[in-house]
């Protein structure tokens, strides 16, 4: 068995040691979005450049504000309507434990994920919750009409007021050919536009499109509440997305549990702090921050419920996805040379151990992305797990 420490503090992969070659190595997996150049981008009209400095990161005193992200992962011998019921229980009991928000993921043609249109499951956990904040982790708008995904979240606003999140993304979250069957008959919107729909979408949304659209004279149903509307916020793992939200003066969601470029994040978070433009949604920066964590009582225990994540982790992204591996498949998995890197590699961003071990690693993210705004993303074969996993955090954060 081999053991890796994450550079965040703790974590996470032991597996079976390769004992040949492999002749593939792993490649990044179609939920992770399209090649973006961190060096420079032109969007919205400008020209970004990635800073080469190291932030300042001072301490933070604050009580970290605990969420949730779930991809309603679907079990090995479960169904995808077990993973969506977990996911709606779980909500529940979250919201009985302290959590801010929760929101739900969109992934297409991903076995290990259920979670295949958000804005329905969202509808679902909002009825059976009471005050957590409900949204989307995210929407991918690219696949969408930006005026439908405005209908569809001024719906949900009017039927839960002031507790509707509407996280929205760039990245396909599918592969190609699904991509295309989400537009089909039309041909898949190009990236390029993502910037336009979003202007768009926050246009239809608070009712004002801007004078000269081609769509200004149209409205957004239902009929907004007063000073109530969704909740709009960026999500994504590249400087594009953080520079586009500081630009919109919209918050900013860093996925550091997507594994990309993770020795990057500080400096986007950071970028969209310098760019940031005052709006009539922030006055302010807002920063939340994504972390794949397994916590358990004891750091062993912790390590062990992880390797199914790790191992359906690498399933995924060579496509041998079948549901989360259980934790003997998992334990007795033989991982080429190549595998295991890239297990470990992945591992090495996430956050496992015992409850004291996982909240300095969480500290650590804070004071790293200056922000105590954290999202939790957490996945284990057996819910049990997964759900007292959760219960721990919220018992050493002080809730």
């Amino acid at each position: 068995m081999g053991k890796i420490q994450s550079r965040f503090s703790r974590a996470s992969f032991s597996g079976t040691r390769p004992n040949q070659q492999s002749p593939t190595s792993p490649t990044s997996g179609p939920a992770l979005g399209p090649n973006e150049s961190p060096e420079e981008t032109c969007i919205l009209g400008k020209t970004i450049f990635s800073p080469s400095f190291e932030p300042w990161r001072p301490p933070l005193s604050q009580q970290l504000l605990l969420s949730v992200v779930d991809q309603s992962p679907v079990r090995s011998g479960a169904t995808a309507g077990d993973a969506l019921r977990e996911t709606i229980e779980l909500a529940a009991a979250v919201e009985e434990l302290g959590y801010h928000r929760y929101w739900v993921a969109e992934h297409h043609s991903l076995p290990n994920f259920a979670g295949t249109s958000p804005e329905v499951l969202i509808g679902h956990i909002a009825a059976r919750t009471n005050k957590i904040r409900v949204g989307s982790g995210g929407i991918m708008l690219s696949h969408y009409s930006a005026f439908k995904v405005a209908e569809n979240f001024r719906m949900l606003e009017s039927l839960h007021p002031g507790r509707i999140d509407l996280g929205i993304g760039r990245a396909p979250g599918s592969d190609q050919i699904t991509a295309a069957a989400l537009s089909f008959p039309k041909h898949p919107n190009e990236i390029r536009h993502f910037p336009r729909q979003v202007v768009d979408l926050l246009g239809y949304l608070r009712g004002d499109m801007e004078d000269g659209h081609i769509f200004s004279q149209i409205q957004a149903g239902p009929e907004r509440e007063p000073d109530t509307a969704p909740e709009v916020w960026l999500l994504g793992s590249r400087y594009e997305s953080a520079y586009m939200a500081a630009q919109l003066g919209l918050p900013f969601a860093y996925a550091h549990f997507f594994g990309i470029a993770v020795e990057e994040g500080p400096a986007i978070a950071a970028n969209y702090r310098e760019n940031f433009k005052p709006s009539q949604y922030l006055s302010e920066p807002k920063v939340n921050v994504g972390v794949h964590v397994v916590c358990a009582e004891t750091e062993e225990d912790a390590l062990r419920l992880a390797q199914p994540r790790n191992l359906a982790r690498l399933q995924n992204i060579t496509g041998r996805a079948k549901g989360i591996p259980t934790l003997e498949e998992s334990l007795t998995y033989q991982y080429t040379p190549d595998e295991y890197r890239f297990v470990q590699q992945y591992a090495n961003v996430c956050i496992d151990g015992d409850p004291q071990k996982v909240k300095e690693g969480l500290d650590e993210i804070a004071d790293m992305y200056q922000t105590n705004d954290l999202s939790i993303v957490t996945i284990c074969h057996d819910y049990a797990d997964r759900r007292r996993s959760y219960e721990l955090l919220a018992g050493v954060c002080g809730y």
